[in-house]
């Protein structure tokens, strides 16, 4: 029975946090299958610690979970050389950027697999079936290439009961990497987690890569479990605060409460990620036991304040421009910091429509700062998802778009900014407007400096402020060289989702 290698490739610099998605998979084929962990955020050389394993001949499979950018390179270069050095290793890939590109990454020669979802099952399934001998194409949550060569996507698996899933093996990950690596020092606290408690998300919206995965649906450990879990890692480990990694943390109001009542007398910080048309239905008491258990900040995808393009975006009907503001507001009075992101530069028939919309969605940030000044802005262009069905993406491949086709093209420089969703090779953008969001980021940022940039004391977010000031009230964010200076200088962090 061979053994299996598990990859987290490295997915930001000097950034660890504990891998949960590899994780899962390890407590898949616990007890069943030996297996072994190697992180690339944690080695200075990941391939020669993967090839050193292979190396001994008891292990036969390599799983990957990436994502795109920095993990996708990282992941290219070992798949190709291990294909080189060890051709008999399967290996395996499963993430956002697998799911959504199969082709590519099937195409190109060095990955026989794609975990299509959520591989609790699948990956445990597939292993068996690879080790027997035993057909596995009536395996759910799985892509590979058929022996004609064309490319098959098995049925989807229902979501699993999460609190049905087997516990994550923290302890034996602590023999690989020590635990406190993991627990960083962030605006959150000194020793800040990083957990999953849900999988999914019950919206479908057209430019987000969960959708094609999950198909608009979601299914999360209980509130009880959770605790339990974030309990075990404060006692033993010392964490003091938690970033949950979740698409949409705040599904439940009544899950949520229950959470925050559990987790208040832990005296931990957190943060988590939701939808402000879900959490402007909370009630006054929940929001306010929610930022009593330790919450300071929360993620919503905003996205526009134009209620045109949030139809278009799939976010329309109970999400608007006016309902942004007024929530931005009504976190105020809850000391509840929220980090709202925008998505500019969707197409639009004519470039002078696009260019119309940015100018829109700039003053629109500005009008969400002035009813809150705390908020946290995080800003995107939008880059398309491959979203079968949706009425964005047909816009999309009418303009002429196209993804790379192979793996090698999706790892250019251009590419990586793509799939970074800040610079993105779209048919309808010209250079002008992408330098015009950015500067206009960089304007913002300076006379709103981030609060989750810890290294930035006072005196300087006064100058970055002073600086940027008449920039700003005037509307002149072209050329801000001075404030790009201070900020590279002073090493400043730009506002961006807690922990990614």
């Amino acid at each position: 029975m061979k053994k299996i290698v598990l990859f987290n490739p490295k997915s930001a610099v000097n950034k660890y946090r504990i891998p949960n998605s590899i994780l899962n998979i390890a407590a898949s084929v616990e007890g069943k299958y030996d297996w072994v962990i190697v992180d690339g955020n944690c080695e200075a050389d990941p391939l020669a610690k993967i090839e050193g394993y292979l190396a001994t001949g008891e292990f036969g499979y390599l799983g990957f979970t990436v994502m795109p950018g920095p993990q996708l390179r990282q992941a290219i270069v070992a798949a190709k050389e291990i294909r080189i050095k060890f051709p008999e290793t399967r290996m395996i890939w499963g993430g956002y950027f697998p799911s959504n590109q199969p082709n590519a990454v099937l195409n190109s020669g060095y990955v026989d697999f794609i975990i299509n979802g959520p591989g609790d099952h699948a990956f445990p399934q597939l292993i068996d079936a690879l080790e027997n001998g035993q057909s596995f194409e009536f395996i759910k949550n799985i892509i590979y290439k058929a022996d004609n060569g064309k490319i098959r996507k098995t049925a989807k698996q229902d979501l699993i009961d999460q609190d049905s899933l087997p516990p994550l093996p923290y302890d034996k990950l602590a023999g690989f990497y020590p635990i406190a690596k993991y627990l960083g020092k962030t605006y959150l606290g000194e020793k800040t987690l990083a957990y999953h408690s849900s999988i999914g998300c019950p919206f479908t919206c057209s430019f987000c890569a969960v959708v094609p995965i999950y198909e608009a649906r979601w299914k999360a450990k209980s509130a009880l479990n959770v605790y339990k879990d974030v309990k075990y890692i404060k006692d033993k480990w010392g964490a003091d605060a938690i970033e949950f990694h979740d698409n949409n943390f705040f599904v439940s109001e009544k899950r949520a409460v229950e959470f925050a009542r559990l987790i208040k007398p832990e005296n931990m910080t957190w943060w988590g990620m939701a939808r402000i048309d879900t959490m402007h239905k909370f009630k006054d008491s929940s929001l306010a036991a929610i930022r009593e258990s330790g919450c300071k900040i929360i993620f919503f995808g905003a996205e526009s304040g134009n209620n045109a393009i949030l139809e278009q975006l799939d976010k329309g009907g109970t999400q608007t421009g006016d309902q942004i503001i007024e929530f931005a507001e009504r976190l105020k009075k809850f000391d509840i910091i929220p980090e709202y992101s925008f998505v500019l530069g969707t197409p639009a028939p004519t470039q002078q429509q696009v260019k119309e919309q940015i100018d829109f969605e700039i003053d629109f940030i500005k009008q969400v700062k002035d009813v809150n000044p705390k908020t946290e802005i995080v800003i995107y262009t939008y880059s398309p998802v491959p979203t079968e069905g949706s009425e964005l993406y047909k816009q999309v491949l009418a303009s002429g778009f196209k993804f790379p086709e192979t793996l090698e093209d999706w790892i250019s420089p251009a590419w990586e900014s793509f799939d970074l969703r800040k610079n993105p090779l779209t048919p309808w953008l010209t250079s002008q407007m992408i330098d015009k969001i950015r500067n206009f980021e960089t304007v913002l940022n300076g006379v709103y400096p981030t609060v989750t940039d810890i290294r930035l004391n006072s005196l300087k977010r006064g100058a970055i402020k002073l600086v940027a000031g008449l920039r700003y009230k005037i509307n002149i964010y072209h050329y801000p060289y001075e404030i790009k200076l201070l900020q590279k200088v002073w090493r400043y962090r730009q506002p961006e989702v807690q922990g990614f």
